[in-house]
């Protein structure tokens, strides 16, 4: 066996170059010129793109790339050339669909050509940096078709008029439309802005401005806010129907400009329609429409709010200050009401609930309120209306709805202490007459007004309800140390903490005789319970029912003040009584005598006295008889006191006072309060921190701040710095 070496020949590698022949170069790029022409025919049906994909490669392959490009943008120049000629021959409506079949047909042969060449597309392109076949086509049509001299305005103007033609209520072939503006975006966004939206943006600009100064002439406010809203519409519908949806913004600013933004403060103060008309007339449509307009253009909002609240402003300021309109404190407030809901209603339906315009109304009616020194009483006696008998009958939601509101109203005053002091008033009242309609609804507004100021503002309010309370423990105590008085008159006594109930003066009065000592043996009882107490009566807060016999023996039972009970029993043992000798006998303040006695003989269905001479008003020289013809169906007959409603002017400025020097310790408090924190600080920085910090129950008056804050300094709680006499220190 021979030993020969096994020898392994492996190939590595083989490069076999084959050349193509330009003249075959030649005959190959003709197969694939006469294959562009034959798709540009509509003649392709009988190609094989197998084959010419192959051939399209071959090219490629043997760098013959430079050849079968320079020659694809040749032939479709032709190709293109021609069809450009087409479409310029094509007349009036034709001329658009001519384009529009072209461009199909082009793209349907771009297709197919890029397919074909789709090996080029890969490969030589990338490495030469040439245009892609596709977006090659596209340029070439563009440079072609689009912007020849014969198409170019022609096609701008037709699309141009169509528009025009859907404005004025023609109808158009929007397919078409849509059809040539997406081409013009196939092409590119720079060819579809330069080659129509620019112009179209211009030319609407000028419709637009043409029809508004039309409309604006010859239309009242809401219907031309109706046409402009139309305008708008039409536009966008127009955008999404055949135009770039990006044109939709540009479109509609040039409809807000011309139509809204160039016209808002004629719209708005245009006479017997404007704004103001809308907001007298309860315009909810026309206003909903004017802010969804406005508010698409700048400072359109802020237009309308200034408007409406120097509207507001003014009606405020006159339903506050006429004087026909403060006769009724209970309608004044009511019309207070009437008006926040009125613009409360319009925000909510109209200005979509916007919070820049509550604010508006809130600082409105916290202006105009304001201006009126005596809302704060006139709002207390419309809670002591509707507490006494206006909520009667009504479901608890409905109260609650009522307190609400007034609480809303509750919160625009700027002195909240003046509201205090009339509301404790007003409230002792109801609860000593037990004239209350429910002391759920009372305890509720209790609650309602503790939750906006603090437990301070509210705690001598619940300190009446707990007299109210102790005092039937009292009575029941009363009674049951003395069995012997069941028989007798009944007393019922309501003792008052003084500090938590309304400060009276002590107004003497002769009580009849049977019942000023069922008073004394009351005041032993208190005070033999109670050591370190003092007792004094408060007789023109209180009520009596009397039992009396009438001229042919009709009997009927009398609800009536004490003031009424006094007057009423001086007739027991007198037939005739002059205004004078009620006066002496009864000792009673002669404004309330006067008021106590026109209750008793000048109210129609009350009148259980009769007066001579007849006439409205009580006058000294007046005498007085028991009206022996006073007849009523019912039993028990409720005689009311006419009603000194607002305080008289020096009850009024008796009120202020208190509320003054009420203010006093309040002011002194905040002051140490701020200074204790800051330990120094100067006069104008000290003032507004004490201004803030009592905004919440009254604005404070500077002028008042500096007597406090002398005042302290006297009493060593602050001193002046040697150097500068406006920074106050404060002495621990």
């Amino acid at each position: 066996m021979s030993n020969q070496k096994k020898r392994n020949f492996q190939i590595e590698a083989f490069k076999h170059r084959v050349v193509m022949d330009p003249k075959y170069a030649d005959k190959t790029w003709k197969i694939l010129e006469h294959a562009i022409h034959e798709i540009y025919n509509h003649n392709a049906s009988g190609l094989s793109f197998e084959e010419l994909y192959r051939n399209a490669y071959n090219m490629v392959l043997h760098k013959f790339g430079e050849k079968l490009y320079s020659g694809l943008v040749a032939t479709m120049t032709g190709h293109l050339k021609d069809i450009a000629q087409s479409v310029e021959a094509a007349q009036g409506g034709s001329f658009l669909e001519e384009l529009n079949r072209k461009w199909n047909d082009h793209n349907k042969a771009l297709q197919m050509i890029r397919d074909i060449l789709m090996y080029m597309d890969r490969t030589y392109i990338p490495s030469t940096q040439k245009t892609p076949v596709h977006e090659l086509g596209l340029n070439l049509w563009k440079e072609n078709v689009i912007y020849s001299s014969q198409i170019r305005t022609r096609l701008l103007n037709t699309l141009l008029e169509l528009v025009h033609s859907e404005r004025t209520v023609e109808v158009i072939d929007r397919g078409i439309m849509r059809n040539i503006t997406k081409m013009l975006m196939d092409l590119g966004p720079s060819v579809y802005g330069q080659e129509f939206e620019t112009h179209f943006l211009q030319v609407s600009a000028e419709f637009y401005r043409v029809e508004s100064q039309k409309f604006i002439e010859c239309c009242d406010c809401g219907d031309y806010l109706k046409k402009a809203e139309r305008r708008l519409n039409e536009e966008m519908e127009r955008v999404s129907h055949y135009l770039d949806s990006r044109t939709e913004k540009k479109i509609t600013n040039v409809v807000e400009k011309e139509m809204i933004e160039n016209h808002m403060l004629r719209l708005i103060h245009m006479e017997n329609s404007g704004l103001v008309h809308m907001l007298c007339d309860d315009k909810y449509e026309d206003l909903s429409r004017m802010y969804n307009l406005f508010r698409r253009v700048t400072d359109g909002l802020s237009k309308i709010r200034e408007v409406m609240t120097s509207h507001m402003r003014e009606s405020g300021k006159q339903l506050v200050t006429d004087p026909e309109r403060l006769k009724d404190p209970v309608e004044y407030v009511q019309r207070l009401l009437d008006e926040k809901d009125k613009y409360d209603k319009i925000i909510n339906l109209a200005f979509n609930n916007d919070k820049s315009f509550q604010n508006a109304l809130n600082s409105s009616f916290e202006y105009f309120i304001n201006l009126n020194p005596r809302s704060p009483e006139f709002i207390s006696l419309f809670v002591d209306d509707k507490l006494r008998k206006g909520l009667k009958g009504v479901s608890e939601d409905d109260v609650e709805v009522t307190l609400d509101k007034v609480m809303m109203l509750f919160r625009y005053l700027q002195e909240k202490d003046v509201f205090e002091k009339y509301y404790k008033q007003h409230l002792a009242k109801r609860l000593l007459s037990g004239k209350t309609v429910s002391d759920d609804a009372e305890r509720s507004l209790i609650v309602k007004l503790k939750t906006e100021c603090g437990y301070q503002f509210t705690s001598k309010l619940e300190g009446m309800f707990t007299d109210m309370k102790t005092s039937q423990d009292t009575m029941q105590g009363f009674y049951g140390c003395h069995p012997e008085l069941s028989d007798g008159p009944t007393l019922t006594v309501q003792v008052l903490t003084t500090g938590s109930w309304p400060t009276q003066s002590s107004v003497t009065c002769n009580l009849p005789a049977e019942m000023s000592a069922l008073c004394e043996k009351f005041r032993s009882f208190y005070l033999g319970t109670h050591t370190g107490r003092r007792l004094s009566w408060q007789t023109n807060m209180g009520t009596a029912d009397l039992k009396a016999t009438f001229g042919k023996g009709q009997k009927h039972e009398l609800n009536v003040s004490t003031y009424q009970m006094c007057v009423l029993m001086l007739f027991n043992n007198a037939d005739r009584l002059s205004y004078k000798e009620i006066e002496q006998a009864t000792e009673i303040p002669a404004s309330d005598l006067k008021r106590c006695l026109q209750s008793l003989a000048l109210v129609k269905g009350r009148n259980v006295l009769r007066k001579e001479p007849m006439g409205k008003e009580i006058v000294e020289d007046d005498a007085f008889f028991v009206n022996d013809k006073f007849s009523s169906k019912l039993y028990k007959v409720k005689i009311g006191t006419v009603a000194a409603q607002k305080e008289s002017e020096p009850e009024k400025q008796e009120t202020r006072q208190r509320v003054e020097e009420d203010r006093k310790p309040q002011i002194e408090a905040a002051i140490v309060r701020i200074m204790k924190s800051r330990k120094q600080l100067d006069h104008n920085n000290l003032i507004a921190e004490v201004t803030k910090q009592l905004q919440s129950r009254f604005l404070a008056n500077p002028t008042e701040v500096k007597k406090r804050i002398e005042s302290l300094i006297e009493r060593d709680f602050l001193e002046r710095d040697d150097s500068d006499r406006r920074l106050y220190r404060y002495l621990a």
